[in-house]
């Protein structure tokens, strides 16, 4: 029997390690978490949201009988000229709600993985799918590819898009090592890349007029949300795994620069949106972990932590957070809902009497009325 012990006790350290596992930690050193203090101070504001449902979704199995699936992950929004909104859900589905309507309804199915989305200025709805690539989404609903490569190599994990005035479309590949559609979906591609923090994110940047596709930036730590500054200046990009937003400039005396516009966030920072007063919306998919930031410098137990049954790795906490930035790069708001019954917010899109909320995993979207958000807020 102790034989058999032993035997086990070996083949189990054997496994953590030396089994092969698909990431090479970098050793880097994590900020301090300040956690939920100062401006971050805890409080309920986003309790005041309300639900807009996205529906069901219907599958044939076999040939015979009907499943229902509810629809799911509303993770980025984009509004178009005449006031409706989009959105897209992990089934590939692409959403639109009119203006005065209760409910969203299918459009389009890229077949894919529609992450970032924003309207050009023709109303072509422009999509950063994780599987696909870039797209453009006719006013008609015809589908076309824009870019799926840059520099020889393929864009793998296209995150979040914006478009400038003049055209350019500026969007995020989140990782160059970590497909999404390879390494099982979204969530999980980004879990890989946030726990290596080799850096294998990049900013790209097509130009419609001549289809070519360059690197801006890359090196970055999941290259996620992607917003372009009011004054069409700079490009903000979140760095997910770094808990920062940096700013690329695009135009002006410091053209191809990039500093860093605000950093040691208290979660992980995953969509940008211009909020219409001139600020920026940030939504955290998730509070940060203190075990990942203790394991920062020490790569070799990160790779250890990787051969963990998959319920004892770190993961997302469903804790709901978005905060509002001027144009400074300083917190201005700050919505939170402990209680996370809108898990993994990812953004905001903000109109003239509402804030939609976004979500990697809920079955709907929420919705603040700006009326009833606590006296003193900036909305």
């Amino acid at each position: 029997m102790r034989i058999l012990v032993i035997s086990a006790l070996i083949a189990v350290m054997g496994y953590l390690l030396l089994w092969p596992v698909p990431v090479e930690p970098d050793a880097w050193n994590a900020p301090k978490d300040k956690g939920y203090s100062g401006v971050h101070h805890v409080n309920d504001k986003l309790s005041f949201a309300h639900a807009i449902a996205l529906g069901e979704l219907t599958a044939l199995s076999h040939k015979e009988a009907t499943t229902i699936k509810r629809e799911y992950g509303p993770e980025d929004f984009a509004l178009r000229s005449d006031g409706t909104i989009a959105t897209a859900t992990h089934s590939g589905t692409i959403m639109l709600l009119a203006p005065n309507d209760t409910h969203f309804t299918p459009w389009v199915n890229t077949g894919g993985r529609p992450l970032g989305l924003e309207f050009d200025a023709s109303d072509n709805l422009i999509v950063a799918d994780a599987y696909l690539g870039l797209l453009s989404v006719s006013p008609s609903g015809v589908i076309t590819l824009l870019t799926d490569a840059v520099d020889g190599t393929p864009i793998v994990y296209a995150d979040d898009v914006d478009v400038a005035e003049n055209g350019m479309i500026y969007f995020s590949d989140a990782t160059t090592k970590f497909s999404a559609k390879a390494y099982g979906g979204t969530l999980s591609g980004s879990l890989l890349e946030i726990l290596e923090h080799k850096g294998n994110g990049r900013l790209l940047a097509y130009n419609p007029n001549t289809n070519v596709t360059t690197v801006l930036m890359d090196g970055l730590v999941f290259a996620n949300g992607v917003a372009i500054s009011h004054n069409q200046q700079y490009v903000l990009v979140n760095e997910t795994g770094s808990y920062r937003v940096l700013r690329y400039f695009i135009a002006g005396p410091k053209t191809g620069l990039v500093d860093v516009f605000i950093d040691n966030l208290p979660g992980f920072p995953d969509n940008i949106a211009t909020a219409p007063d001139g600020g920026y919306w940030v939504g955290f998919a998730s509070p940060r972990s203190a075990s990942l930031d203790d394991l920062s410098n020490s790569p070799f137990l990160r790779k250890v932590v990787q051969r963990l049954p998959a319920s004892l790795r770190p993961k997302a906490k469903a804790y709901g957070h978005v905060i509002k930035l001027n144009k400074q790069g300083k917190v201005t708001n700050d919505l939170q809902d402990p209680s996370g019954n809108y898990p993994l917010t990812t953004g905001v899109l903000e109109t003239a009497d509402m804030l939609y909320i976004s979500s990697l995993t809920a079955s709907s979207v929420a919705v603040v009325e700006k009326a009833n958000l606590p006296k003193g807020e900036d909305e």
